[in-house]
Parts: C-alpha cells; sequence; structure tokens
C-alpha cells in the first residue's frame, strides 16, 4: 500500500507510475473520496469538541437555569424551561450529528480502501521504460570454464542434448502421468533419483543461505486473506491463488447438525505461492526495535500457483506446473532507500554465489517497469539457461519493495535502538528466491547430462546425494 499522504502531496508521481507499470487505477475518484471523508472528520472532530464543552459547561449552566425557573413568572418560566429542555437535549442532538457523520464516512470506507489498495507503488527513476517482459535489458552473462556461449551445447560437449523432459521419461525420475491422475494437468511425481535430487538442491541452498546468516524459518502454507492482502499478493493475483473455503464448511468434530455452520471454520485460506507470504506475515501487526534490524530470514515451504491465464504455455516438463518446492530468502530493514539498494544487491549476489556454486550458466535481467507488478519499486530477474529451450528461463527474482508490504501488514519498528521511545516507521522489504524445485533441475539435468544418458552430479550436491557422482 502506498502513502496516502505522499499521494495527496504530488498525485502526479503516482499516476505516472500507474502508466509505467500498465495499470489501470482512478487516481482522481480516490483523492476525491480521501477528501470527502477528511471534511466529514473534520466535522465530526468540531462536533467533539462541542460534546467537550458542553459536558464541562451544561451542569452549572443547569443549576442556574433551575434556580432562575424557581423565580420566574409564567411567561419568564415558559422561555426558560424551553432553554432548559434545549440544553439538556443538545448531548443527544451531537450524538446523533455524529453517528450520522460516521455512518457517511464508513459508507465511503469500502471504495476507497479498494481503489487504495490497487495503486501500484511508483517505479524507481533508474527502472527502464517498457511494456512486457519483452523490454527487459540484460545486465550480466556468467559461464562456467567448461561451456562457452558463443558455442552451442552439441559444440561445447560433442553431442546433441536430450531434454529434462527425455531424460527423466527414460530413468523414469518422475511420473507425470500418475500425477495427472492425482492431481490433474500440470502435477507429476518425482521418483528416485528424481526425487533425491530434488530434495538435495532444496537441502544445499537452506545450508547455503544460513551460511550468509539468514535464519531458517518453518511457515505456515495456508494462510489468511489479510497476509496475502498485506504481502501484495491480492487484490491482484487472487486468481493465481488456490482457496480454501472454511466459511461454509462443517468442522468434523462436532455434531451441529446437516445445516450447522462450524464456528471456528468462520475465515477462508489461501495456499501460497511463495513462502514470501508467511515470513512477511507473521510479523503483521507488530512494533519492532530498531536494533531488531535487519531482519534475515529464509524459508523452504511448499508453492501452490493456479498458473491461471498460461493455458498451453509450457504444459510438458516441470517448468510451468501448479506446485513446487522453494527456498525463499527475505530481509525486513529500516526505512532506508540506501539501505534497501544494498540488500538487494546483496542478494542478488547471494543467487549469483549459489548459481556459480552449481557452475550452471545464467544472466541477469534488469526488470522493464511494465515487468514489475504492483508491490515493486525494482525487480532483477536472474535466468539459468536451458539447452531443451535454446533459451534462458526465469529461475529466480530478486524485488526491492520499500514500505509497500510493511505499510499494508502494518510492520514498524521504534527508531532509537531496543526499548527506544522513538517515533514507529514502517519497515522497507525484500525478497528472492534461492531456489525453486524442480523448475531448476531443468538447466542442471540437461547441463550436467552426459553422451550417455547418465547425469553428472553437480560437486556441491554430491553430499546431499550419499556421495553419488552420477545418476541414471
Amino acid at each position: 500500500m502506498i502513502d496516502l499522504r505522499a499521494l495527496r502531496e504530488d498525485p502526479e508521481r503516482f499516476r505516472e507510475g500507474a502508466r509505467l507499470k500498465r495499470m489501470a487505477v482512478d487516481i482522481d475518484r480516490l483523492l476525491e473520496l480521501d477528501s470527502a471523508k477528511r471534511e466529514l472528520g473534520a466535522k465530526v472532530e468540531s462536533l467533539r469538541a462541542e460534546q467537550k464543552r458542553l459536558a464541562k459547561e451544561t451542569g452549572p449552566l443547569i443549576g442556574q437555569l433551575s434556580g432562575k425557573l424557581k423565580k420566574a413568572e409564567a411567561e419568564e418560566r415558559s422561555r426558560l424551561e424551553g432553554e432548559l429542555a434545549e440544553l439538556k437535549a443538545r448531548p443527544a442532538v451531537l450524538k446523533e450529528e455524529i453517528q450520522g457523520i460516521e455512518s457517511e464516512m464508513a459508507a465511503i470506507e469500502p471504495e476507497l480502501s479498494t481503489l487504495l489498495l490497487q495503486v501500484p507503488l511508483p517505479p524507481d527513476a533508474d527502472v527502464p521504460v517498457g511494456k512486457t517482459s519483452d523490454d527487459n535489458i540484460e545486465i550480466s552473462t556468467w559461464n562456467p570454464s567448461w561451456f562457452d556461449a558463443a558455442k552451442d551445447f552439441e559444440a561445447n560437449k560433442g553431442f546433441a542434448p536430450l531434454s529434462h523432459l527425455d531424460l527423466i521419461e527414460r530413468h523414469g525420475w518422475a511420473d507425470f502421468g500418475r500425477g495427472v491422475k492425482l492431481a490433474g494437468s500440470r502435477s507429476y511425481v518425482l521418483v528416485g533419483d528424481g526425487a533425491r535430487l530434488h530434495n538435495a538442491v532444496l537441502r544445499y541452498a537452506m545450508d547455503f543461505i544460513g551460511d550468509r546468516g539468514f535464519v531458517p524459518v518453518t511457515v505456515p502454507v495456508l494462510v489468511r486473506e489479510e497476509a496475502m492482502v498485506g504481502t501484495g499478493f491480492f487484490p491482484g493475483g487472487r486468481e493465481q491463488a488456490y482457496h480454501i473455503d472454511e466459511t461454509t464448511r462443517q468442522s468434523p468434530d462436532e455434531d451441529h447438525g446437516p445445516d450447522a455452520v462450524a464456528a471456528d471454520t468462520s475465515r477462508d485460506l489461501f495456499l501460497t505461492g511463495t513462502g514470501e507470504v508467511s515470513l512477511m506475515g507473521m510479523r503483521m501487526g507488530e512494533i519492532l526495535d530498531e536494533a531488531e534490524l535487519p531482519l534475515k530470514l529464509c524459508t523452504v515451504s511448499t508453492c501452490f500457483r493456479r498458473e491461471a491465464g498460461a493455458a498451453g504455455k509450457d504444459t510438458a516438463g516441470l517448468y510451468r506446473i501448479h506446485q513446487f518446492d522453494k527456498v525463499e530468502q527475505v530481509v525486513i530493514c529500516r526505512a532506508d532507500e540506501a539501505e534497501s539498494r544494498k540488500w538487494h544487491r546483496e542478494m542478488i549476489g547471494i543467487v549469483e554465489d549459489f548459481l556459480k556454486s552449481l557452475e550452471l550458466p545464467h544472466r541477469l535481467l534488469q526488470c522493464c517497469t511494465g515487468d514489475l507488478g504492483a508491490k515493486n519499486a525494482d525487480m532483477v530477474d536472474v535466468e539459468s539457461w536451458m539447452p531443451s529451450r535454446d533459451s534462458y528461463g526465469e529461475t529466480h527474482s530478486a524485488s526491492r519493495l520499500y514500505d509497500y508490504q510493511c505499510r499494508r501488514l502494518n510492520m514498524r519498528y521504534r527508531a532509537g535502538g531496543e526499548g527506544g521511545k522513538g517515533q514507529t516507521v514502517y519497515c522497507h522489504s525484500l525478497n528472492n528466491t534461492v531456489a525453486a524445485s524442480p523448475r531448476i533441475l531443468i538447466p542442471i539435468l540437461e547441463m550436467y547430462q552426459n553422451e550417455d544418458g547418465s547425469v553428472t552430479v553437480p560437486e556441491v550436491l554430491r553430499t546431499y546425494m550419499g556421495g553419488r557422482e552420477r545418476i541414471g
């Protein structure tokens, strides 16, 4: 969520930000509703001040009028009685006025909140302008010493490559048929060395990130809607999430009758598409001490994405699937742009080092404005070379979000160190993929395949594969 005060002060910045991100949001209507709500709020404050004044003055005035009333003649008595009745009724009248205005404010709030949640974070000024991922800019490439990027795979290794799908089917490392039977399209079952390699990558990634000071955390993959909204995955990405209807489901533990709704099932849940949701959401609504920052967290979790809108794209193999496992890193730091940028560079560097340790050719892509999504001020994608695609494929993505998520999550820190009594400030947040499997298995299997169809295990993974140097 953006800073509403900043929007009031410079609405053109947010109009331009939405235009650059190719997102439609009615900024003018938002400002109109905000102005109306603030005007009504000012009226309520004025009436409450009047209430306080009356509370102090009414008692003595009633006493004075009551004294006069005892001595008054008939004509004067009638006037005093009317004045006294009006004075006694004034608090109730004020209360009714306040309630009426508060009802007007409440009527404005749903549309205002909906619009506010739709306003994207403006991209940083140094992000290149573009419409789609086709306009992203290559920053750098890296190749191991044994791979010459100027030559194709066959020229490098002396034989034509098999795709990861061919390798998997040859050795029985996955069962797509039974996966589809179990869970429908884009489903799979990893088997034998396929499963072992998958787990080896995840274990190695967790050790790799842990050695760099990130604290491992286990998190739920079922979360409430507040966490999805707070991290910016709703409302814009709702169609990508799997929804668990807990509102109408009856609890199996109690007999409430055929039409009853259990009291403990009143909150719907959603399957997360990344561990970022839970790593960030676990601290929502909290005020941290500045001394706690930065928080460096990581998790390995199962992730779920509906892949809505991806019909016909990458339907075969392990590239675009509904369920996968991912090691995610998150940093929560002070509200300082320079610090956020520093952490962004460091997190990207960690992933580069990870891929270099696996000796996988890869490149960094600077995402353009049209490919950032609503919540990112900047994003760098990391793509690994996949021979079967004859191109790079995205395996990682590093995002810088400033206070966008933390404002929505109401996650703040109190300046002044541990126990400090300074002003509370919204934190900044960043996130990055360390490893997403089984997608990362595509470049590993394809780049490390041998002419006889076996696959050499990358050296850094051999400890996690029982010391084996080859599979297949």
